[in-house]
């Protein structure tokens, strides 16, 4: 379906465009880019009625509006500006160079949510790019953007999957693709970043204005609602990379452009799940030199909530001196309120719902063993779960380690300590830590097969069949056992790409 232009009269949307009303430096407008013919992969139905849309007319429309080649009614088409910091390296100007927001919608909570296309052609950020995106990315992120909301961590959400029926250059020619993402916003550590890089104070202030309007409406009555902003983006942040820690996740790519202000998960594009623990873990075929490995990821986040830090140095406090005291004294509690969050989430892994002094040692010491014995991370946690109750599922645990009898030394040590953690019983034990053990992630082989499978024969069953699993992660799906297991040595993914 190609059409003539972008203008339309569909209104599955109800739009409500408040960045578009921001000063105009803040974005370009830019309508998307036709494509030759736009199919429809997948739509998720689910989300688009949470969103408040019209589920059937995007079941009519949604190839021709979710390739870029309906406009839809209201819509106000814009590429975001922003800067960042990519491997330390500052860029002053980054922008949406392969991004498009379509506007904003008020779902059915009351929240205000940014619909957005990623691969629909070309931007005034773009430079040297095409401004496109081949399938096999569109097909990541939209696998893992739902596993990590069936998860429960904060992040993106996947509205759409559109074939636009004409090849992208890579180093292979491949097909290409439009992903439709839905976030809470898109504004980012390198927003404030790009303004602040132009001593333009009063776009850092406009900005952040909007910021507390829109994401943290309770800070607007403080004495300092600048600082109370910086410290509530700092503790969002702390809390959810604990999130990532506790299921395996590693980004692969924590740039500030990479770094939401709403406290989501954003930009899947090198991310990949732990198979085999070990901290210093790296996928991402660009990190070359491990920055954003998995034990990485809380420095890294501080780093980075530093630099946001300096683009409100002059909201703090006229005085210089004075508003980098105010700075220093929030980014020194991160690491505090970081740990707080993990420790609980750990305790959580481990079935503790009291507090001893001996715990950080109990879980330091399960993860030492585990990197020892190669024990594959998610399994080792759900099967701890069955370890509750003596038998069978202590074999099982034992099981995860390639040479149990330091693993049966610490199973030990932690049945005694339950013996200490009362005031539940052993069922109860056991479906609080498969509430937080996730039987199924997106394992990197599976995403892989899916992939291949859609890219190179132009078959989605794998596609699909994987995110129905990953849509009960913590759910026990017998005829999905497989879904459970690692990788098998042929099929272990070594290194992620960017892909885009």
């Amino acid at each position: 379906m190609t059409l003539a232009s972008n203008a339309s009269t569909s209104r599955p949307f109800s739009f409500d465009n408040s960045y578009a009303r921001l000063p105009q430096q803040f974005f370009t407008r830019q309508d998307p880019s036709q494509a030759a013919e736009p199919w429809l992969i997948k739509l998720n139905e689910l989300l688009a009625e949470e969103l408040g849309l019209d589920v059937e007319a995007l079941k009519r429309d949604g190839a021709a509006i979710f390739s870029g080649n309906l406009v839809p009614e209201g819509a106000d088409p814009l590429a975001m500006a922003y800067a960042g910091h990519q491997f330390g390296s500052f860029v002053p100007l980054l922008g949406d160079g392969r991004a498009i927001l379509l506007g904003e919608v008020i779902d059915r909570n009351g929240q205000r949510r940014d619909i957005q296309l990623k691969g629909a052609g070309q931007t005034a950020y773009s430079r040297r790019g095409d401004g496109r995106a081949a399938l096999g990315p569109v097909l990541r992120e939209y696998i893992v953007s739902e596993a990590m909301y069936a998860l429960g961590i904060p992040a993106t959400r996947a509205l759409a999957a559109v074939s636009t029926g004409q090849p992208v250059y890579r180093e292979n020619i491949l097909p290409g693709a439009v992903f439709t993402r839905v976030a809470a916003s898109h504004i980012r550590v390198g927003t404030f970043q790009f303004f602040a890089a132009r001593g333009d104070t009063d776009g850092v202030r406009a900005l952040a204005d909007y910021v507390i309007d829109r994401h943290y409406p309770e800070l607007k009555d403080r004495d300092n609602p600048y600082l109370a902003l910086y410290e509530a983006v700092c503790e969002r942040q702390a809390a959810l990379i604990a999130r990532w820690l506790h299921i395996g996740f590693i980004h692969g790519v924590m740039n500030t452009d990479n770094m939401t202000i709403s406290g989501e998960t954003i930009d899947f594009g090198p991310c990949a799940f732990i198979d085999e623990y070990h901290p210093g873990t790296v996928f991402s075929s660009i990190d070359q030199g491990g920055r954003y490995a998995y034990a990485n990821q809380p420095g890294i986040g501080q780093w980075n909530l530093a630099r946001l830090g300096e683009t409100l140095l002059p909201l703090f406090d006229t005085d210089a001196e004075k508003a980098l005291e105010l700075a220093n004294t929030v980014i020194q509690q991160y690491g505090e309120r970081f740990q707080i969050h993990w420790l609980r989430g750990m305790r959580e892994k481990i079935g503790l719902a009291t507090v001893e002094d001996g715990d950080l040692e109990l879980i330091q010491s399960l993860l030492a063993a585990m990197q020892a014995q190669q024990a594959d991370f998610t399994l080792t946690f759900r099967r701890l779960s069955d370890a509750v109750t003596p038998g069978d599922g202590e074999a099982l645990f034992l099981s995860t380690f390639r040479e149990p009898d330091g693993a049966r030394e610490w199973l030990g040590r932690w049945c005694d300590r339950l013996t200490r953690d009362e005031g539940r019983t052993e069922a109860d034990r056991r479906a609080a830590m498969r509430a937080v053990n996730p039987a199924f992630i997106p394992r990197n082989h599976r995403i892989e097969q899916a992939i291949s499978a859609a890219v190179e024969e132009a078959d989605f069953s794998l596609f699909e069949a994987l995110l129905a699993v990953l849509a009960k992660p913590y759910e026990d799906q017998p005829a999905f056992a497989a879904y459970m297991e690692p990788p098998k040595p042929e099929e272990r993914v070594l290194q992620t790409f960017c892909g885009t």
